[in-house]
């Protein structure tokens, strides 16, 4: 091995990646990064991983897959092009955004040229497109009835807590709320609409997936032009098949209604992957309002959150454990 100054241990390599060591494991267990071993074990990321690393993160930070992380890197461009052509609507959502907030700005100076103060609300919106979703309502039980906020929606959220923590009841009450659906697990397919979802079975296939009727009726529930609530989305599915859907998730177009998932699995949440346009929200198991909770170690809440998710292997051999309370 080179001098030590060139290589990094997993700690330093994952923070100048702003990622953390258990995804850089992840990618080695995938076979995505091959790090050398010191003279005492320990891993050691030179250079060339570095690089290679650098690739993969930016990489997930389109939404591709692992699955599609692997093609890619081996010069397999097949499957790329729904991914590109998503990240192409993002961008392009995002300049239409900004061309109407260039609009309001103008607006208000030419406004304050004529003497007229803007008003703290036209200064607000600057910041946020008009388009965005808010909701506001009243908890229902277990919190007691405390006015709980959620604005900006995002196009993705994700929702998680502990068992008994109230997830599901918040769930469906933001489905009420935003005059969507709430797709619980009792969730069937509807074999007069599986000629909308084949193109996306392949998809899924090709990127890993197993078709099986769980992910049928799951996609057949997604066809939907309402705001969406999904009662634990990996119900059922393989780990490859869960890294598949959420990469294709990610893909949905803008504008798009908001989704909301319910999950516990560290496979559809996986926290280094989780971008912009995605949110989530935390219950606690105190039972203390639904907060948002930043992917980054150190914010508020981020130690339970990563407690509350688990492998797709571990949360197969728990599914229908329930939470007893005196």
């Amino acid at each position: 091995m080179n001098s030590s100054c060139e290589f990094l241990n997993a700690s330093e390599a994952a923070r100048r990646l702003g990622i953390s060591p258990k995804a850089l494991r992840l990618y080695e267990q995938r076979g995505l990064l091959a790090p050398v071993r010191s003279d005492a074990g320990w891993r050691a990321y030179g250079p060339k991983d570095m690089e290679r690393a650098s690739e993969i993160v930016a990489l997930r930070a389109l939404g591709f897959s692992l699955a599609q992380v692997a093609r890619v890197l081996t010069g397999d461009a097949s499957g790329l092009e729904p991914a590109l052509a998503a990240h192409q609507s993002t961008l392009e959502a995002r300049l239409r955004e900004a061309v109407e907030a260039l609009d309001r700005l103008r607006s208000l100076r030419r406004d304050l040229a004529r003497g007229e103060t803007p008003t703290a609300g036209e200064l607000a919106r600057l910041l946020a497109p008009e388009s965005g979703h808010n909701v506001a309502f009243y908890l229902p039980w277990p919190w007691g009835g405390e006015r709980f906020e959620l604005r900006d929606i995002r196009p993705l959220t994700y929702i998680t807590g502990p068992l008994g923590s109230g997830k599901t009841r918040l769930a469906m009450r933001l489905a009420e709320e935003l005059g969507g659906v709430f797709l619980g697990l009792d969730r069937t397919a509807d074999p007069s609409s599986h000629s909308n979802i084949e193109s996306t079975i392949a998809l899924l296939v090709h990127d890993g997936a197993t078709d099986s009727p769980a992910l049928r009726a799951l996609l057949t529930g997604l066809e939907t032009p309402k705001p969406m609530v999904v009662d634990l989305v990996e119900q059922d599915l393989d780990r490859p098949t869960q890294e598949a859907l959420i990469a294709h998730l990610r893909r949905r177009a803008p504008g798009s209604p908001p989704l909301f998932v319910m999950t516990r699995s560290n496979s559809i949440l996986d926290l280094d992957a989780v971008g912009a346009d995605e949110a989530i929200l935390f219950c606690p198991a105190n039972h203390s309002p639904p907060f948002r909770v930043a992917p980054h170690p150190g914010t508020p809440g981020y130690e339970a959150l990563v407690s509350c998710l688990a492998t797709p292997e571990v949360r197969a051999r728990t599914e229908g454990v329930i939470a007893m309370r005196r």
